[in-house]
């Protein structure tokens, strides 16, 4: 896989939840963070996203917020 995205990160797949449109993707990382991402239901069936799966996060961006307390 070539990518010009600049972010992509490793992990498994740790639970998918499918909705009627979308599907919530909780990505687990090596060093025991999580992400998760929200896609299209058909999206998720297409790649075969189940648990244990290795994937990749891949974080395309155009602005990364920061916010303090």
């Amino acid at each position: 896989m070539k990518i010009s995205a600049r972010n992509v990160i490793r992990g498994k797949v740790k639970k998918v939840v499918h909705g009627a449109v979308n599907s919530e993707v909780i990505i687990s990382l090596s060093g025991g963070d999580e992400i998760t991402s929200i896609i299209t239901k058909i999206s998720a069936q297409n790649l075969g996203l189940t648990e244990g799966k290795d994937v990749y996060a891949v974080i395309k961006a155009s602005n990364v917020m920061i916010a303090i307390d």
